[in-house]
């Protein structure tokens, strides 16, 4: 399907569970029983619905491969296949992250060559 997923994420949460060594996801994941990603062509919107407005977030891009079996794709929003990680992220499979800054239009800025 796609070489790398992104995650959405609470700036503060993140550095926690790096210094945990442990990302177990955030409080939608934890109630859900799995890590909520989106593919590039599905990020966009995730953050409008999901996270309008809000500051101080991380995109962070993770590499499919390095998932394994744990990442299903599974119907969600419209019936689009949206990944889903079973278990927690390695740290090793985190190909980058970046601040998803909020730009004049009032909608997140994204990086123009994202997958």
């Amino acid at each position: 399907m796609t070489d790398i997923v992104y995650k959405i994420v609470p700036e503060a949460l993140w550095r926690e569970a790096k210094a945990t060594g442990v990302f177990e996801g955030a409080e939608i994941d934890l109630r859900d029983g799995y890590i909520h990603f989106s593919t590039g062509a599905q990020a966009r919107e995730t953050a409008r619905l999901y996270f309008g407005g809000v500051t101080g977030l991380l995109l962070v891009a993770v590499n499919v491969l390095a998932l394994g079996d744990a990442l299903k794709f599974e119907p969600s929003r419209g019936g689009d296949l949206f990944p889903h990680l079973y278990g927690h992220l390695p740290f090793s499979a985190v190909l980058w992250e970046m601040p998803l800054l909020i730009g004049v239009d009032g909608q997140h800025a994204f990086p123009e060559k994202m997958p």
